[in-house]
């Protein structure tokens, strides 16, 4: 199966993955073979969006939360007026301390403006990942492709 492409030239299917990490093994059995990897791409396909849920996310991790970064922003801040005066070191401390106000007010109102009680992360997935090749180099992708015994085959 070959498919047209009007950024480059013609790729051919070598195979196709139900996973990413398979597609991805397969590219790195040819790179191991010194295979051109350069003429190769991964492409999915029946992409849809999973949301993974975390865990609850209440009003007191959100002031954590805040509260954690408010204070590494304000530890780069003092740090940086340390270096231009470095004979006042208090200036560290409040620049933490005032970081860590101005994180743990920012993460509340932030919270109370999402209203969201979970906390989760984003991704795009696809249904099967296709390993494509230039159509001038498939049959030596194919050929290293089969060279490797069935216990290293991607699954």
């Amino acid at each position: 199966m070959t498919t047209g492409n009007t950024a480059g030239p013609q790729k051919v299917v070598l195979s196709g993955y139900t996973s990413h990490e398979a597609a991805q093994r397969a590219v790195d059995i040819l790179a191991e073979r010194n295979f051109p990897v350069e003429h190769v791409s991964i492409v999915g396909s029946g992409l849809r969006l999973e949301e993974r849920i975390l865990g609850r996310w209440t009003l007191g991790k959100a002031l954590l939360a805040g509260l954690s970064s408010g204070a590494w922003i304000g530890l780069l801040i003092g740090v940086v007026f340390w270096i231009v005066s470095p004979w006042v070191v208090g200036a560290v401390i409040s620049a933490i301390v005032l970081g860590a106000i101005f994180g743990a007010i920012f993460g509340a109102v932030t919270h109370m403006v999402r209203r969201r009680t979970f906390a989760s992360t984003s991704a795009v997935v696809a249904e099967r990942y296709d390993v494509l090749c230039d159509a001038e180099f498939a049959a030596e992708a194919r050929r290293l492709l089969a060279a490797v015994p069935a216990t290293d085959q991607p699954h």
